[in-house]
């Protein structure tokens, strides 16, 4: 041993590395980990929308009543957003929304949508929406009707043009489908049902449809003193926690591109993140109650219990 270590001592030292001690070992977990944590608060971001969709949006406008620009917020910014529009949360009515689809989700697949939605003070309203559509494909003579209309929505990474076909009805009518005390259809006026008949698929009538809901929600119209039009903010609050919040402003489709400026420069001034991952309130409510159904083993029209 001590013959080795001596021929070792007769060559060129080799350069020690320097030690590394606990506390550096520590600091260089916690700034990777650091790193780590930013990256994953970070949101997923959406595809950019190109400048052959912008022409396919401009182009469904001009057979659409009004252009609808959203944008949902990622959950860490919620609260900076509110406060950074300057609105004040008891601006915002409370409201249910109700879907009614097959446990399966047949309706959402074949893009058909059937929703009422209580609003505070003892009203309601109902809709059967269509999407996405083609609108120099759509009859005529539901163009005549004034509940009928057509919107180009456009998001983040995407866009989709719908056809609605509203109504109007009590909460409490609203409540009675809920519990199984009177038939969804007598929800929905005839010209709605018409449509419905129309576009669901074959062999799914209203009756066969169960109660995906209700869910809680929030929402404001609200007048920014350096904005030129009136926002809509919606905070959707679902049953296990989560919530999606969504804020939006319409116009004409010939105001579309102009408007779309003006409200992206809006947001971005308060720093809000303009290009993350979408979240879909009417698909996040579909699945999250589909889900529960299934997890029951049986559909069934739930009850509902005051919020």
């Amino acid at each position: 041993m001590i013959a080795r270590t001596a021929r070792k001592a007769a060559k060129p030292a080799a350069r020690a590395k320097p030690a590394k001690t606990t506390k550096a070992v520590a600091a260089r977990k916690k700034a990777v980990k650091a790193r780590t944590m930013v990256k994953a608060d970070q949101p997923a971001l959406a595809k950019p929308i190109s400048g052959e969709d912008i022409v396919k949006v401009l182009e469904l406008g001009k057979g659409a009543h009004s252009i609808e620009l959203k944008l949902s917020v990622p959950l860490t910014g919620h609260r900076a957003t509110i406060k950074s529009i300057g609105l004040d949360p008891v601006e915002a009515q409370p409201r249910q929304a109700f879907f009614f689809d097959t446990p399966d989700l047949a309706l959402n697949r074949a893009g058909v949508v059937v929703r009422a939605r209580r609003i505070q003070g003892g009203d309601a309203d109902t809709v059967v929406k269509l999407r996405p559509v083609d609108p120099s494909a759509i009859d005529p003579d539901l163009r005549r009707s004034a509940a009928f209309k057509v919107e180009v929505d456009v998001m983040p990474g995407g866009f989709v043009c719908s056809a609605s076909f509203k109504g109007v009805c009590s909460g409490k009518e609203v409540l009675d489908v809920s519990s199984g005390a009177m038939p969804l259809r007598k929800l929905f006026s005839k010209e709605q049902r018409a449509f419905y008949d129309a576009h669901a698929p074959a062999g799914i009538t209203m009756d066969k449809l169960v109660v995906l809901g209700p869910t809680f929600l929030l929402k404001a119209k609200h007048q920014p003193k350096d904005f030129g039009r009136p926002i809509t903010i919606e905070m959707w609050l679902y049953p296990d926690g989560s919530r999606i919040l969504e804020i939006s402003t319409k116009c004409l489709p010939k105001e579309g591109f102009q408007v779309g400026a003006e409200f992206k420069s809006y947001l971005a001034a308060r720093g809000i993140v303009l290009g993350a991952d979408q979240a879909p309130k009417t698909k996040t409510a579909l699945e999250f109650f589909s889900a529960g159904l299934k997890a029951e083993g049986r559909p069934r029209r739930e009850r509902v219990t005051q919020a």
